[in-house]
């Protein structure tokens, strides 16, 4: 069995050789982070304990009290404990508010860096990150890294192992080593006790380790954080009309998380900002370029992040980024960034700088990120931006996506109606339409208004009992109020502002419309 946690083990390992007194290690699974720590004991020459408030001190032959329970006890008896040891206290997070426990764990850092004789380490082993500012120069923290490829190698080798040998010769997995590969790709972001049950649940289901299984489980578990979301794309990269620049950008950038493209010195793509008006295509890049790039979706909703416990908000942002940098390669999508992070300025005063926490620590880690995680942030309202996300370095690139030409008009028509074709019976030729007087009776309008439009042309025309046609498409286009009235001096602001900071998202000879310029009478 190789060691759980490599990078993680290695970590806490060094810090207990430089005599780090106090770690506090971030996972929820205890038993592999406690099977890592053993091993690094026995290689140190530690003893190993483990306390919690249900189970007192477990480990025997210790010489320690196993019924005791009050946590101000329990310290007290490390601190007299006279042996190398590495005492790990469970679910030790709740007893930080008290500032009796606070004082005496400062006291125990003291203690085991000067007086002690013997070498001994605390550590607080929690599934949240939860500690008090008197702390934080005090102890190290640690994420311990969700399992790799080569450890869930192990746990997929395990399941087999335990199938009947009868059975076995059925699982295709066991001929297909290219099927094995993408078992563990599928499982990849999943805790080791969550891998195991959806494999033995594949194997319940249909007696062999079977992909859909295992990738319908994971979307119910990454769900269940309520932070993050595995969004399913059924958007195609061609109905996207119009914004040639930007999808010619994501092209180029398509093969650039291959072994080939490391090969050949690519840097791994960062991520881009989209920002301009509502409806004209900024959420449905994000929904294309995952099923172009066939990576995963994850979609951050940032308002979830913020929690009203105290620490559970810096938590749940370092909780989704290690889950897609645990997928990884994959696609986080952050739409409407503007609504989770526009208080930050008096972030302070508001929420005592828990947005602004928060805040930095997703900055930090986008500007230092190595792994193939591929950030896709979406802004309707540029100016609730903070202006240290839109420093060079953050994203690759920002695009402005203004409201459709009237070239890009006519793509988005006759991109609508053939998406009409897939979902219905009925087939539709754009041919048969006027697309040149639609295009001129929606100026002015979004692509998600033109939609809209058709849309609702299209309940009209079942009410009726007869088919869609042009009439019925500029009758509704007639009767709907755009963006581009309703938003002008917002539309106009963002446009100035993006003359000079950011790259247009289309490269039509055509200037983007500036608003409708007369409305049809409706009778």
């Amino acid at each position: 069995m190789k060691t759980p946690g490599i990078a993680s083990t290695q970590e806490i390992e060094d810090l207990i050789r430089a005599a780090y007194p106090l770690l506090y290690i971030i996972s929820p699974e205890e038993d592999r982070v406690e099977a890592a720590l053993r091993d690094i004991c026995g290689r140190r020459k530690r003893k190993f304990v483990t306390w919690s408030v249900t189970e007192g001190f477990e480990e025997e032959g210790t010489g320690l009290p196993k019924d005791v329970r009050d946590p101000l006890r329990a310290l007290e008896n490390v601190d007299k404990y006279e042996d190398n040891g590495v005492f790990v206290f469970r679910d030790f997070h709740p007893y930080l508010t008290d500032p009796t426990i606070v004082r005496r764990l400062r006291d125990l850092c003291r203690s085991f860096s000067t007086r002690s004789k013997y070498k001994k380490h605390m550590i607080l082993l929690s599934p949240i990150f939860k500690a008090p500012l008197e702390l934080e120069k005090d102890m190290a923290v640690v994420d311990f890294d969700l399992p790799g490829r080569a450890e869930i190698q192990d746990i997929v080798q395990g399941t087999l192992d335990s199938v009947p040998m009868k059975d076995r010769a059925n699982i295709r997995l066991v001929k297909d080593p290219d099927l094995r590969e993408r078992v563990v790709e599928a499982a990849l972001g999943l805790t080791a006790n969550e891998i195991r049950s959806v494999l033995s649940k594949s194997l319940v289901r249909t007696r062999d380790l079977d992909i859909e299984t295992i990738l319908n489980e994971k979307k119910h578990i990454i769900r269940k954080s309520g932070i993050l979301e595995f969004f399913e794309s059924r958007e195609q990269w061609d109905d996207i009309g119009g914004l040639e620049t930007l999808k010619d950008w994501l092209k180029k950038r398509q093969l650039a998380f291959t072994q080939r493209a490391r090969e050949f010195g690519l840097p791994i793509p960062k991520g881009i900002l989209l920002i301009g008006v509502p409806g004209c295509g900024k959420s449905l890049t994000a929904k294309a370029v995952s099923s172009l790039w066939q990576m995963p979706l994850l979609r951050l909703d940032v308002g979830k992040v913020f929690s009203s416990l105290v620490g559970s908000s810096e938590e749940n942002i370092r909780r989704a980024i290690r889950t897609a940098e645990a997928v990884a390669p994959s696609i986080l999508w952050l739409d409407e960034l503007e609504k989770g992070f526009s208080g930050t300025k008096s972030s302070g005063e508001s929420d005592a700088g828990t947005t602004a926490r928060v805040f930095a620590s997703f900055i930090t880690w986008l500007q230092e990120k190595q792994t193939q995680v591929f950030v896709i942030a979406t802004a309707n309202d540029v100016s609730m931006l903070p202006p240290e996300l839109l420093r060079k370095g953050r994203f690759d690139e920002i695009f402005f996506v203004d409201l459709p030409s009237p070239r890009e008009r006519a793509d988005i028509v006759r991109i609508q109606i053939e998406k009409l074709n897939r979902r219905s019976s009925v087939h539709r030729d754009p041919a048969q339409f006027d697309v040149e007087r639609i295009v001129a009776s929606t100026q002015g309008f979004s692509g998600a208004e033109v939609e809209q439009s058709i849309i609702s042309a299209l309940y009209d025309a079942f009410e009726a009992h007869e088919d869609l046609t042009t009439e019925r498409i500029l009758k509704s286009a007639s009767e709907m109020i755009p963006l581009a009235y309703t938003m002008k001096e917002n539309i106009d602001a963002m446009r100035e502002w993006a003359s000079s900071r950011a790259r247009r998202a289309s490269v039509s000879e055509e200037a983007p419309d500036e608003g409708p310029v007369q409305r049809l009478e409706i009778s």
